[in-house]
């Protein structure tokens, strides 16, 4: 009698192997653990946004349909804030002031940013990229309250030096801050020549990454630098472009500081942007409900223009 049978009982059947569904069960519950240790890395930098970006945003939103002047509780008025802005010619003409000023500064940070990139880029020292991104970038380090102070010395129309060159020249001293465009022109150059540094980097780093299979493809066609640039390199990097182009306009729908230190947003009227509305109509009229409705008033332009540069780089951003 053999003693090497099989036993009958159930139990000790030996386990049904599947070689293909062991693999997909490790690989989903791989990928579970890489999506959780994803979302625990992210939590603080998510946190950071909702505490101090939507929470404020939601906050200002529902203030704007309140009169609240700090000493007084809240009181509900619905769409009266909003209806005051129509008929308001001072927060009117601010709206006018900031989308001029704004597309000023983002014209010209978009135009020199690239130049500067282009021009940076032919160069094959590494060392000499290193000095010129270092350069370029340092004045979007310093505080833009300081640069501001200086820059009003340097452009004021009788002790700035830019006059007394002028002056040494034969030329006539320029009424940089105390004249309408000449206000609006240096507002748009001194916050465009901060901000620069950001778009240079960027167009900088997606330059240097440009297939060179493509570029040599156009060397071979006979294409020249010119060609090269408006016809390979600029349609290539158009994607970064337009990040840039959104961030940029972003910030300077915000502007504040440069117009505020340098101008009090004078002359007259001329530089007095929608944030300085804000500020003036909040902290020092106490009007914190005006206040916020200007501010949620600046949101849904901000929001549509962005959505406008997007709905308009479908016709001119490629993306590979």
């Amino acid at each position: 009698m053999s003693t090497l049978a099989p036993p009958r009982s159930g139990h000790s059947r030996p386990p049904r192997t599947d070689p293909e569904r062991r693999p997909r069960r490790g690989t989903r519950r791989l990928a579970r653990r890489e999506a959780g240790f994803g979302f625990l890395m992210i939590s603080p930098a998510v946190l950071f946004v909702a505490v101090f970006t939507l929470a404020p945003m939601v906050a200002s939103v529902a203030l704007s349909f309140f009169s609240w002047d700090v000493i007084t509780p809240p009181r509900f008025v619905g769409l009266d804030n909003f209806e005051r802005i129509v008929g308001d010619d001072a927060v009117v003409s601010s709206f006018g002031t900031t989308l001029l000023l704004a597309f000023g500064i983002v014209v010209v940070q978009l135009v020199v940013g690239l130049g500067l990139a282009v021009l940076v880029n032919q160069r094959r020292r590494p060392a000499a990229k290193t000095f010129f991104r270092t350069t370029f970038y340092l004045p979007l380090l310093a505080s833009t309250a300081a640069v501001s102070i200086f820059m009003g010395y340097m452009f004021d129309m009788k002790f700035g030096v830019i006059n007394y060159y002028l002056n040494a020249v034969g030329l006539p001293s320029v009424p940089w801050l105390t004249s309408t465009w000449g206000a609006i022109v240096t507002i748009i150059l001194i916050a465009a020549w901060q901000q620069v540094g950001f778009t240079f980097v960027m167009f900088v780093a997606a330059l240097t990454s440009l297939p060179t299979d493509v570029l040599e493809a156009a060397a071979i066609d006979g294409a020249g630098p010119v060609r090269t640039l408006f016809g390979v390199k600029i349609p290539l990097i158009s994607p970064t472009i337009l990040f840039a182009a959104v961030v940029a306009m972003i910030n300077a729908l915000q502007l504040f500081d440069q117009p505020f230190i340098m101008t009090k947003g004078g002359p007259g009227t001329a530089t007095t942007t929608a944030t300085i509305v804000m500020y003036q109509t909040g902290f020092q009229n106490l009007q914190f409900g005006y206040a916020s409705a200007i501010a949620t008033v600046l949101l849904v332009i901000i929001l549509a223009i962005t959505g406008l540069q997007f709905l308009a780089a479908r016709k001119w951003a490629f993306y590979r």
